[in-house]
């Protein structure tokens, strides 16, 4: 596993989050980053998988909440308003998830 991934996955996960809610949030950016920090309880699902935590492994549609269901039930918390800052979360969390699969030989 290339060096860089591990920097990558983890920025995407915590410091691209606070930059989207900066950037479009600018209001209530603090809270919205917190939410976004909060989506990524969706890794509990990990905790299913033997072994928990496998770098040569793609969670995307392997973990429950990371399938391909799943992630269209986040597409559809899209359309309310009320969960529309989640599904953001959601979402980028899975993409930050998915682009790892490609890092895998």
């Amino acid at each position: 596993m290339d060096y860089f991934q591990p920097i990558l996955h983890y920025s995407l996960h915590l410091l691209f989050p606070g930059l989207i809610a900066f950037v479009f949030f600018r209001e209530k950016w603090k809270q919205i980053y917190l939410i976004f920090l909060a989506t990524m309880l969706v890794d509990l699902d990990h905790l299913l998988a033997n072994p928990v935590f496998d770098p040569d492994r793609c969670g995307i549609n392997f973990h429950p909440l990371h399938s391909y269901y799943a992630i269209g039930v986040y597409f559809l918390f899209l359309i309310p308003k009320k969960t529309r800052i989640i599904a953001i979360g959601l979402l980028f969390h899975m993409v930050t998830d998915w682009q790892d699969c490609f890092w895998m030989g």
